[in-house]
């Protein structure tokens, strides 16, 4: 097992913002998707998170104990568990199946972790106990962040090249933010909770802060983004049902699995505009599914 390196620690401060979705409409571009679900052998509770160009779908499964996974089509599951971990969850995934996540380790501690070629290496801030690292690009960077003593979440990058870690401050995230994603062009997903304690979703590109609010929604939280900047997540409609997303220039998609209305969430999306993530099923069983175009 490698050990991690930390060298450099800065601070992105972002002092553009457009905020995005608040007297918007609805996208009347419809985006038709055949739908796949994806359940682990004998389990009633499958999440999938990632998927790259290749169709390999990261994920994990296991409502008690969460084990993790790396699927690949037709029905080819491979456990990727971090060794000795209690738990793990595999959630990005990169185009040559390099992946990153999170692991609980036997005292109960959170930690981040890359899988490179199976080799595993932990990634933590500095000086915390509490990191997760939730999108993967294909540059060996990693997004994700960590909790401070107060238990206030702090989105960062991690460059695998150099050990280096990006902070990213977001001023309007007095309750917290995380990073959930990272293209090859430097852009970022993520949320953050503002002082009345509502989350936004965000997009980083081009040097420019976009906050995403689904509109008339309650809580909008973005998961994953592809090369196209094409951002994925969930929101809470005025009656309290969750929904997926597709957020692309500039307009708001709502996408429901046939089988979950109401209870979808995408976390991920490829640059083919293959999406992935979970819902609830009619019998309360958690699945997850891969959405083709």
């Amino acid at each position: 097992m490698k050990k991690n390196v930390l060298k450099i620690v800065f601070t992105l401060a972002l002092v553009v913002a457009v905020c995005v979705g608040a007297a918007m409409s609805i996208s009347a571009r419809e985006h038709r998707f055949d739908f796949r679900t994806i359940i682990f052998p004998d389990d009633t509770f499958t999440q999938t998170l990632g998927i790259n160009d290749f169709d390999t779908i990261a994920g994990y499964h296991g409502a008690a104990v969460n084990k993790g996974f790396v699927f690949a089509f037709p029905n080819n599951f491979t456990s990727e568990n971090f060794p000795n971990s209690a738990q793990t969850q595999v959630i990005g995934i990169n185009n040559r199946g390099y992946t990153d996540g999170f692991y609980i380790d036997a005292a109960g501690t959170n930690h981040g972790f890359l899988d490179i070629n199976g080799s595993f290496t932990t990634v933590d801030f500095p000086g915390t106990t509490l990191n997760q690292l939730l999108g993967l690009n294909n540059l060996e960077q990693a997004a994700g962040y960590y909790a401070d003593a107060a238990g206030i979440d702090h989105p960062y990058i991690f460059n695998n090249k150099g050990g280096a870690f990006s902070v990213i401050t977001i001023p309007a995230a007095v309750g917290g933010a995380q990073a959930t994603g990272i293209n090859d062009k430097g852009s970022i997903s993520g949320f953050y909770i503002d002082g009345a304690g509502k989350n936004h979703g965000f997009l980083i590109s081009k040097g420019e802060f976009r906050t995403l609010d689904f509109p008339e929604s309650t809580l909008t939280q973005a998961f994953g983004l592809n090369n196209h900047d094409e951002v994925v997540g969930q929101y809470v409609d005025a009656s309290g049902l969750t929904h997926g997303f597709i957020f692309d220039d500039g307009e708001f998609t709502s996408v429901d699995d046939p089988e979950g209305i109401g209870t979808t969430t995408i976390n991920g999306v490829n640059d083919r505009g293959q999406i992935v993530g979970f819902y609830v099923a009619a019998g309360g069983n958690t699945d997850g599914f891969v959405g083709s175009k």
